[in-house]
């Protein structure tokens, strides 16, 4: 079998790899939104997910473990506050806003986040990585054009305050991911220390737990224990997302990792996630579908995905430090 007949053979496995962790991801917000139907209070579906999700990647460590935890030891100041902004934060401004509408509208607003992590570069970094594409700035701009129309048209043309800081908390939650992982990938980078995604993933998921715990106890007081439904869907989240969808994802864009065309297409896949989440909304949470300026806004987001995929497979995109940021962000 020849390279580019292996490259051909391999692309169209990747694609449904990256379909399926597409599928696991978006569950978040179907199960987030389920609970929040149902009464479950924010925090305690903020807190569950990770302090679910430790325990279950622990058999994902195995040989990873030494490495990492004197990285950790060196420099706990840092895991602990890129962690903060990357997973508590994050996370706790995406359980918050579960409750201001259906699932694809947060799904859709919240996919601002494939293009968050390269705008922050200027504001990041000190080398030629500052550089953003202009491309890639008419790309942010698209899919928040078509954010805005989603929640407006949602709002029936008129946002209430609550409509504004469900907007704020999910446009929040999408930027400070991404940031919360370059800042800690630009610490590895100083400091000289080679962690792979899955070490930093668990690193930062266990420095979180103890502001995860302040979160619970904030939770217990607000609503007392949480019932064994919120439990078992913010288990959910943790295994399908914190687990099943990020080994996915990085095995498809392990895959074509030479190959940009293929990579973009796994990456594009992600789009996907605005499709599912109305698809599972309609079906289990009889939510309405998507239509008029909402239908539209979210094609303005897909197809600001699909676009953002082919321009960080351009050749004007080659710093493996670039490629190894994005590649995480991605897998979360």
């Amino acid at each position: 079998m020849t390279g580019a007949t292996g490259q051909a053979r391999i692309a169209p496995v990747a694609v449904l790899i990256a379909l399926a962790s597409a599928l696991f991801f978006t569950l978040t917000y179907v199960l987030n939104r389920a609970t929040a139907t149902s009464g479950g209070h924010w925090a305690w579906t903020a807190s569950l997910r990770y302090l679910i999700t430790l325990p279950l990647m622990i058999p994902l460590m195995r040989g990873r473990w030494r490495p990492l935890w004197a990285a950790m030891r060196a420099h706990p100041l840092p895991w602990l506050g890129y962690s903060a902004l990357g997973f508590v934060l994050f996370y706790m401004l995406l359980s918050y806003a579960a409750d201001s509408g259906p699932s694809w509208l947060v799904a859709g607003s919240f996919q601002f986040t494939v293009i968050a992590g390269m705008l922050c570069a200027p504001f990041l970094y000190h080398d030629a990585r500052r550089k953003v594409p202009l491309a890639a700035w008419g790309i942010g701009l698209l899919i928040l054009a078509g954010v805005m129309l989603m929640q407006i048209a949602h709002a029936d043309g008129g946002m209430n305050r609550a409509a504004w800081i469900a907007l704020a908390c999910v446009l929040g939650s999408a930027i400070l991911y991404p940031l919360g992982n370059r800042l800690l990938l630009l610490h590895l980078e100083r400091t000289g220390e080679p962690l792979d995604a899955t070490q930093r993933v668990f690193g930062m998921t266990l420095a979180s737990q103890p502001l995860w715990l302040l979160v619970a106890m904030y939770a217990f007081t607000q609503a007392g224990a949480p019932p064994a439904s919120q439990v078992w869907m913010a288990a959910g989240v943790a295994l399908s997302a914190g687990v099943i969808a990020t080994i996915l994802f990085f095995k498809a864009t392990g895959l074509v990792r030479d190959n940009p065309t293929a990579l973009a297409a796994a990456e594009a896949m992600q789009a996907a996630e605005l499709i599912f989440a109305s698809v599972l909304g309609v079906l289990f949470l009889h939510e309405a579908w998507p239509r008029g300026g909402a239908l539209l806004g979210g094609a303005m987001i897909i197809v600001g995905i699909v676009l953002f995929a082919w321009v960080a497979a351009r050749s004007h995109l080659n710093d493996p430090r670039e490629v190894q940021a994005m590649r995480t962000e991605q897998g979360r």
